[in-house]
């Protein structure tokens, strides 16, 4: 409706001040031709609105000229805005009630709250649907807080993390993480963000210990949160209808593997050194346990798919499950009877 399109415009020009008519026209899908209607029809009801030509130009409102709405504090106005947060109205068709509610409620509030209510709408997501039920739902998160510091004060966080399946979880890995923000998937507390660039996801309940750097965030220049989880949320999905593999892979093969394969990862276990024992589904005792290693859990669509992980010969080792390790067995077995004899 109209009356609420110019509402809109009224909220977002006091809001933000200064906004080129395109962009008015981008954020309310109508013409640019339409906003400048919109703007004589303000300016026809009193509303004190005018164009400024140029490079720096736009619609704006006289200055000192504001809807007053008051009386929200500082927390009030981030718990508003956590509430709202993105992935929740899609599926009831409300995206475009909640985006003019939102422009409402941030016209509203007294100007030194401003900035804080958007950066939460930008640094956390609440996202309802879930995925399966793991056997740490529920557990207290008690790094949280530092998690939650880092995100707001776009800091690097240093965290000591246990990975599922960890052979120690008295013995966490340490990493150097840039955060995007904190995603609550049906209860569970997620911390989203970059290591050495690359985006991953950390369960906040795994973390055993956080400390907030005092190093600036380095994250990948016009990246969001809700682009990253996005990627991340889709991974997890796709992988949860496949076969999921144990590996071991050598450490100094470990970044050609994952240039491969790290779309098909699930889970990363480091390991300084290789254990030397039985493992699961059998293996040999011919020197291939020896030497540092990385442990990875990964999902193929199907057990041949498992295959392609032949290409690094003895630099890669299945452990689990003993179905994939036959059908590597096998690969392998009539790969070596095409070379045997003369040719």
């Amino acid at each position: 409706m109209k009356s609420d399109r110019l509402l809109s415009v009224l909220l977002l020009l006091q809001t933000r001040g200064t906004v080129p008519a395109h962009e008015l026209a981008e954020r309310l899908e109508v013409s640019v031709r339409t906003i400048y209607r919109d703007v004589e029809a303000l300016s026809a009801s009193g509303v004190p609105v005018y164009a400024e030509r140029g490079r720096h130009g736009g619609i704006a409102l006289l200055p000192g000229y504001r809807t007053d709405v008051t009386g929200l504090t500082a927390d009030e106005s981030r718990a508003l805005f956590v509430l709202a947060a993105q992935g929740a109205h899609a599926a009831l068709g409300l995206d475009a009630a909640i985006g003019s509610a939102l422009r409402k409620v941030m016209a509203a509030l007294p100007a030194p709250h401003r900035p804080a209510a958007e950066l939460t709408s930008r640094r956390v997501l609440v996202d309802a649907t879930r995925w399966t039920r793991g056997p740490g739902d529920g557990l207290p998160v008690d790094h949280l807080g530092t998690l939650q510091d880092a995100v707001f004060a776009d800091r690097r966080v240093c965290v000591g993390y246990v990975h599922s399946g960890a052979q120690d979880p008295d013995e966490p890995v340490t990493y150097t993480l840039d955060p995007y923000g904190l995603v609550s998937k049906a209860g569970v507390w997620y911390l989203v963000a970059d290591r050495d660039g690359e985006p991953r996801l950390f369960r906040a309940d795994r973390v055993r210990s956080a400390r907030v750097l005092d190093e600036p965030v380095r994250r990948r220049a016009g990246v969001e949160l809700a682009d990253v989880w996005a990627v991340l949320k889709q991974r997890v999905e796709r992988r949860t209808g496949g076969i999921e593999v144990t590996a071991r892979v050598r450490r100094d093969r470990f970044g050609r593997f994952l240039r491969l394969h790290g779309g098909a990862l699930t889970e990363v276990v480091v390991q300084d050194t290789a254990d030397t024992g039985d493992r699961d589904g059998g293996g040999g005792g011919d020197g291939v346990g020896k030497g540092e290693w990385v442990t990875v859990r990964l999902v193929c669509e199907e057990t041949r798919a498992a295959r392609v992980l032949l290409a690094f010969s003895d630099a890669v080792e299945v452990l689990s499950p003993p179905e994939v390790r036959e059908e590597l067995a096998r690969a392998a077995a009539a790969v070596s009877s095409l070379y045997e004899g003369p040719q």
